[in-house]
């Protein structure tokens, strides 16, 4: 059992933990209980230290020094536990368990023996220090941007359930010191003539594959590229699109027969209208046989392509069961089309950029592509409209104050008058 003693009238306890040779001190001030060891294996120079150090932590609290309050790790395991409650089924599982991970596996450590009030813009920048020399030492560079703005806005939502329930009154500084504003950049996407390079190459591959077992999916690969590029869908709502969920209609509105696109993505059910450019793709797929071993189908793809088990579609089968990135990464490659000018790697996204930048450059009104695309108008502005040449209007721009005449009657007052022969006599 152990030896425990109290001294300064039960105020402050000094004990001495099994297997260990040295005092420890313990005392409950300012809401909380606070211990530390004395270093000491003589019981009065521990009971001297105790005395002195918790003297001195009053004289801290009588100063504002020390701080009182709830731990952040109690806040930090109060939020995961709303958050998992409240959100259930509304967020992915992933950002679930990377919200578990950040708290747990880096701000708990860290902040997790602070009082909430402690935590101060200034605890906050050596986190951020913190973080870049451990991930330094560990893999040799800095986290990435990206992975510190998740940080912190996880210890964001930390702080807003400790103010929710009262347990501080106001947020601390988060925003980072010394930074510039950030450079205005556009999201990778394939210019006109890129685009038509990369068309042409994929319709060359589905005409004459490399590998004739292989003709089906170049097919699919040339018609996902055209229906991308003339929707504007993300590519997880491409994927998870259903024959039944895509209807050609004549619009009266422009004369054009189009497609009617019912989406279903990370913005939930949404609708979508395409240029005329996404019908002849969309038929082509609708009129093409698949194998019953295909993508996203049991049995061997290979087995039933021999044997001749083809089927056509049905209104539930997915347009494009399987995006074919090695193919698609391959003809990049080929035509030296794998990133843009600016270094930024080129993806399945970059033909939703493309369909965004060239609606742009017709001249389409930047609203009705942020419906169209079920994205704001913001996003638009930030990162497709900033870089694009014709949201410059010259003749707005340069304009010129044309210049006053001047009448007659100023003229006449102002020429010289000529001299007579006795000026100056």
């Amino acid at each position: 059992m152990a030896e425990s003693y109290t001294i300064l009238g039960g105020k402050v306890h000094v004990y001495k933990r099994p297997n260990s040779p040295c005092w420890q001190c313990s005392s409950y001030l300012a809401g909380r209980n606070r211990r530390t060891t004395t270093k000491e294996e003589s019981l009065s120079k521990a009971k001297e230290f105790a005395e002195d150090w918790y003297l001195q932590l009053r004289g801290k609290l009588r100063d504002g020094e020390l701080k009182s309050g709830k731990m952040f790790q109690e806040a930090a395991k109060l939020y995961l536990r709303e958050f998992d409650i409240i959100t259930q089924g509304q967020r992915s599982p992933t950002y679930a368990r990377g919200q578990h991970a950040r708290t747990n596996g880096h701000l708990i450590p860290f902040f997790g023996k602070m009082a909430l009030p402690e935590i101060t813009s200034g605890k906050i920048n050596e986190y951020r220090i913190h973080r870049l020399e451990e991930c330094k030492a560990m893999r040799g560079k800095p986290p990435a941007r990206n992975t510190m703005h998740q940080e912190i806005v996880t210890l964001r939502q930390i702080f807003k359930t400790a103010m929710r329930h009262g347990w501080i009154d106001h947020l601390p500084d988060l925003s980072e010191p010394y930074r510039s504003s950030p450079k205005i950049s556009h999201r990778a996407w394939f210019s006109p003539e890129e685009y038509k390079t990369l068309y042409e190459a994929t319709r060359k591959r589905a005409s004459a594959p490399k590998q004739p077992r292989f003709r089906w999916e170049c097919e699919q690969l040339h018609d996902y590229v055209l229906f991308s590029a003339n929707t504007g869908l993300r590519p997880d709502e491409a994927r998870r699109l259903q024959f039944r969920d895509v209807t050609v209609v004549d619009d009266e509105g422009s004369g054009q027969t189009i497609l009617e696109i019912e989406v279903r993505g990370k913005r939930g059910v949404g609708y979508c209208k395409s240029t005329s450019g996404a019908v002849q793709p969309f038929k082509r797929l609708k009129g093409r046989l698949r194998p019953d071993g295909g993508p996203g189908r049991k049995g061997s793809r290979t087995a039933t392509m021999a044997n001749g088990d083809w089927h056509s579609p049905v209104p539930v089968d997915l347009l494009f069961p399987k995006w074919q990135r090695q193919l698609f990464n391959a003809i990049l490659k080929e035509e030296n089309l794998l990133v843009d000018r600016d270094g930024r790697p080129r993806t399945a996204y970059s033909l939703r950029h493309t369909y965004i930048c060239l609606r742009l450059l017709e001249g389409a009104d930047i609203y009705q592509i942020a419906k169209n695309c079920r994205t704001s108008v913001e996003m638009i502005e930030k990162y497709y409209a900033s870089h694009l040449k014709t949201r410059l209007d010259a003749s707005a721009i340069n304009i010129m104050r044309p210049k006053a005449k001047k009448n007659a009657t100023s003229k006449k007052a102002s020429s010289p008058q000529p001299r007579s022969q006795n000026d100056g006599l």
